[in-house]
């Protein structure tokens, strides 16, 4: 779905909402944007990668089991600056953002966003979503890109997005903003935790 053409229409978040809940388009500079469809790998990566951040941070600092300090959700519509966004992993410190944010869309910019590439929306994932979220303030992006299976993690400057961290899937890194533990790159593509690498 795109609004490209000899009509163009500039769509506004009002008509993003008024979408079905699961039609998986973004609202990107007034053009509704499709996102790949899902496939096994993709979902995996984004079980996998939730899931080892979440057993640590997705919980109240000092509580047990876990490092904590926030929250952290998939599939979030969010809007902003205007633009309406779903990206794969999205979170938000607690220290910030006292209560979990409820509302659709959430209008409070996340402190972390993280992207499952495939071919099919690499161009929208490492080039225009890469602008925008650096113009909307976000601290950090990652980028897990299964075709050449890396990470990349973006951090924040007024010049731009910085890459702060690129690893390959054998790696074993520690990838802020949740640098207090070891990440196995492999294992946020989509890998079971006891393969070898």
């Amino acid at each position: 779905m795109s609004t490209r053409g000899a009509e163009h229409h500039h769509h506004t978040v009002a008509e993003w909402l008024a979408l079905p809940e699961d039609a998986r388009v973004e609202l990107i500079d007034g053009e509704f944007v499709e996102k790949a469809a899902p496939t096994f790998d993709h979902g995996r990566s984004q079980m996998r990668t939730a899931g080892t951040l979440g057993g640590s941070f997705d919980r109240r600092t000092g509580g047990p089991g876990g490092l904590g300090g926030w929250r952290l959700g998939t599939e979030v519509d969010i809007v902003l600056e205007g633009r309406g966004y779903r990206p794969d992993i999205a979170g938000w410190r607690r220290d910030r953002v006292a209560e979990a944010p409820r509302a659709r869309p959430v209008t409070i910019r996340p402190d972390w966003l993280c992207e499952i590439v495939s071919e099919s929306n690499r161009a929208v994932d490492t080039v225009i979503k890469l602008r925008r979220y650096h113009q909307a303030g976000v601290p950090h992006y990652w980028i897990l890109d299964q075709t050449d299976r890396t990470l990349s993690v973006y951090r924040h400057t007024a010049d731009g997005y910085l890459v702060a961290l690129r690893a390959e899937a054998s790696e074993l890194v520690r990838a802020e903003p949740f640098d207090a533990i070891e990440l196995r790159v492999g294992v946020l593509l989509g890998d079971d935790p006891d393969d070898d690498a």
